[in-house]
């Protein structure tokens, strides 16, 4: 695939002694939602992991933007472009909105370290919160916060790992729209973990099905039947 951004071929993972992901292959591609499904337990947070560097792979061929990634921490894959949002959204409780962002400058050169004005054009709310503390946001603007956060590190692989959990639904209707927008920037892939069916299927260019730690399914939207692909993550 020629715009693919996201390649891993036989992905092995083990917690202890415990093997998670058991020849996971996908693509993600720019311009694109790859959205990664199927029940509670079945690995999709594991992948990310694996994906972001937060936890090692065990085995498997890893290649992101054309370069081949073995044993790269996540500090230096977030280097090189994969900014992670995981469950739970993890922003500093106890940090101001605009501070929370500021922690994305890490991984960026001096040059690029500041708040691009299109984070305030996707979440207008934050502009208004700047010098609230993040622990003072409601659950939907915190996750609002975590994304802006992933995106102020300019990424080219963004991982988003729930995004819909426990939020209110005119800012899940938002958050959609967000992404929507990134996609169609078509400069960055977008790979999705949702067990919120409406909002997968609507978003999903891509549709990866994992059962047991491995590929159930993996097909382009318009190439499944949306009852199928819903039976498929239901089981």
């Amino acid at each position: 695939m020629a715009d693919s951004m996201l390649e891993i071929k036989d992905l092995t993972l083990h917690y202890g002694g415990s093997q998670i992901l058991n020849g996971i292959s996908m693509t993600a591609a720019k311009g694109e939602v790859t959205c990664v499904m199927g029940t509670n337990g079945v690995g999709k947070t594991s992948l990310l992991k694996a994906i972001s560097g937060t936890h090692a792979k065990s085995g498997g061929d890893y290649t992101l933007d054309g370069q081949q990634i073995d044993r790269v921490s996540a500090n230096d894959l977030a280097q090189m472009g994969v900014a992670y949002v995981p469950q739970g959204r993890e922003i500093f409780p106890f940090l101001t909105v605009r501070e929370n962002l500021e922690t994305g400058f890490a991984c960026l050169p001096r040059s690029e370290r500041y708040i691009p004005d299109e984070i305030f054009d996707l979440f207008p709310i934050l502009k208004e919160f700047l010098a609230r503390r993040g622990g003072d946001l409601s659950g939907g603007q915190q996750q609002q916060l975590a994304i802006a956060r992933a995106l102020i590190t300019r990424p080219k692989l963004l991982l988003l790992d729930e995004p819909t959990e426990g939020i209110q639904p005119n800012i899940i209707k938002q958050i959609g729209e967000v992404i929507k927008l990134l996609r169609l920037r078509g400069d960055m892939a977008i790979v999705l973990v949702e067990q919120f069916f409406d909002f997968a299927f609507d978003l999903g260019d891509r549709f990866v099905v994992l059962e047991r730690g491995q590929v159930k399914l993996n097909d382009r939207a318009g190439a499944i039947a949306r009852e199928k692909l819903h039976a498929a993550v239901s089981v």
